[in-house]
């Protein structure tokens, strides 16, 4: 019997963790993951996955935690899209908590005397700020999913923000960045900056305490949505506005709402991907890109193989084109959603391309548009069979840069992700027409991409990315590196990236991208630029029983945690 026992252990298939020939490793876990680009966020989540909450619990403490430990992307009065799945309904539900315009908002608001962008005041002006959706998000996703009470979500952000936590090398270095910016405001100076005479800066590993802060939390743990969008912040806020002549008013606070979208689906070698409709281009741009990109013949043995470059950079630029023609908020615009994501329509596209040409396309219809990249992404998977893939942001780094007195809290600068003006060239150089105008009560474009893809209808891949532009490029690299070439998830995630987004007609490539394939790609007719890092993916894989997370190294502070 005992040589029986010892047979069938011998003989038993564990799953595969590791594989020697990696040189990266995801962080492995049994019953449960979280991936987001603060460590202290991310041990807050997991803390609550072990304390027996579930994937949606432990995001939205993550969300409200992100507001106090990470304010440049974190937030409280910004805006986002949170995709769910549910094991129980085996449903993915699509949240859209997107910024809106003021009711008050016109489409010239940041047009000059000659009709000329005012680009200081769509990024940096009271008039920058839409009507913030955090809060109803992330209130909303809890109420339908949560398992645990609103105090256990959000006292852990209560306790970072009234007690302090130690300042980390990274946001001391961020808020000495943006000090000439962000001191122009005392209610913004006084919260991220000393008032000592001879000290003005928070250096690491001092305590950083956010008391205003700690209290709008706390009121919102009380009451919920109705305590961020009626009372004292709401109160707080449309005062701020008119002090500084501002747009949003009660009203405009008294009537948002979150939208439970229907998700854009695709498959993709026998793979489902799951990510958000518009106002996100994030889902329709990945499907069009993945299925053109399936008629396309890749090297599977070498991700920057020359023809790989070439040939997912031509699929982008009728992906891009056509982000910058068709799509809006379809509140307010008719978006061809299933010509789009069509096969046949890929195909068609696909045909168009070769590696023995470099593709020119135009289209007079399409504008210049403006989108920051200082967003930040997270995952949860827990041991329920859940997962939540969520992105969210203030658009700029910090926002406007302006804190609403006696909240501790920043404010967005949506409004600059409207098209301004068709053809005014920007700091981002994305494109698109009049269906991103501005319009009351519109919700602006956006690239935000939270995505999970699904292999033999279980989630396989959760995973999304910040980097405004960049986001869209991040994630399709992150499905290519792990479906096509074969890579782990952290492999997949440290693999140098490449993004071309049509206009500007060029490939632009983080530091590592093969070299002799640059040189064969500019031969051929391309425009290389080499710049800083793009994205930040944090990921989460599901395999054999097991979640294996992925912090992006791109953001030194960023951290997987599993259990």
């Amino acid at each position: 019997m005992l040589c029986l026992f010892y047979w069938l252990i011998s003989s038993y298939s564990y799953p595969n963790l590791f594989d020697s020939s990696d040189i990266h490793h995801p962080v492995v876990g049994k019953h449960g993951m979280v991936v987001t680009e603060e460590r202290l966020a991310t041990q807050v989540g997991l803390d609550i996955l072990k304390k027996g909450g579930n994937a949606v619990d432990a995001a939205c403490a993550i969300g409200y935690t992100l507001a106090v430990t990470l304010p440049k992307a974190g937030n409280l009065a910004g805006g986002g899209f949170m995709m769910i799945y549910s094991k129980k309904d085996n449903r993915v539900y699509a949240l859209d908590y997107r910024e809106k315009a003021p009711k008050l908002s016109t489409k010239d608001l940041f047009l000059d005397e000659d009709g000329d962008v005012d680009s200081k005041k769509s990024r940096f002006s009271i008039y920058s700020a839409g009507v913030p959706g955090t809060v109803a998000g992330l209130e909303a996703a809890h109420q339908k999913f949560g398992l645990l009470s609103r105090r256990d979500v959000i006292q852990p952000a209560i306790d970072y923000a009234k007690k302090g936590f130690e300042m980390s090398a990274e946001l001391s270095h961020s808020l000495k960045k943006r000090h000439d910016r962000l001191s122009q405001h005392e209610s913004t100076r006084s919260v991220f900056y000393k008032q000592e005479r001879n000290s003005v800066f928070y250096e690491p590993g001092e305590v950083f305490k956010q008391k205003d802060l700690a209290k709008t939390l706390t009121i919102i743990k009380k009451k919920g949505k109705k305590g961020f969008y009626q009372g004292d912040i709401a109160k707080k806020i449309v005062s701020y506005m008119e002090k500084n002549d501002g747009l949003i008013t009660q009203s405009d606070l008294d009537d948002y709402e979150v939208k439970w979208r229907e998700p854009i689906e695709g498959i993709y070698k026998g793979h489902r991907v799951v990510s958000m409709p518009p106002p996100s281009s994030g889902g329709i741009a990945l499907v069009e890109a993945l299925n053109i990109i399936e008629n396309l013949e890749l090297n599977t043995d070498e991700a920057h193989d020359p023809d790989n470059i070439h040939l997912i950079s031509e699929a982008l630029k009728f992906v891009y084109r056509d982000r910058a023609h068709y799509i809006g908020d379809m509140d307010f615009v008719e978006v061809p959603v299933e010509m789009l994501i069509d096969k046949t329509y890929a195909a068609d596209m696909a045909a168009e391309i070769s590696t023995s040409n470099v593709l020119k396309l135009d289209d007079p219809d399409a504008f210049m548009m403006n989108e920051g990249d200082n967003t930040t992404h997270f995952v949860v998977a827990d041991r329920y069979g859940n997962v939540v893939s969520n992105t969210y942001t203030l658009n700029f780094s910090y926002g406007n840069g302006m804190v609403v007195e006696g909240t501790g809290m920043l404010l967005n600068n949506e409004m600059d992700d409207f098209s301004a003006k068709p053809g005014v060239p920007n700091a981002y150089g994305l494109v698109g027409n009049d269906k991103n105008a501005i319009a009351p009560e519109k919700r602006m474009l956006s690239s935000m991409s939270p995505t999970i893809v699904f292999k033999d209808e279980q989630p396989f891949l959760v995973t999304g990315s910040p980097g405004g532009s960049r986001i869209i490029t991040t994630v399709l690299q992150m499905i290519l590196n792990i479906v096509d070439y074969d890579m782990n998830v952290q492999e997949a995630t440290v693999m140098p990236r490449f993004h071309h987004q049509w206009k500007p007609d060029e490939i632009r490539v983080e530091r590592g991208v093969n070299a002799t394939s640059l040189d064969i790609l500019a031969k051929r007719g391309f425009i290389i630029k080499q710049g800083s890092t793009m994205g930040a993916a944090e990921s989460i894989v599901l395999k054999d029983g097991y979640f294996f997370g992925s912090a992006d190294p791109r953001k030194p502070n960023s951290l997987a945690e599993g259990y």
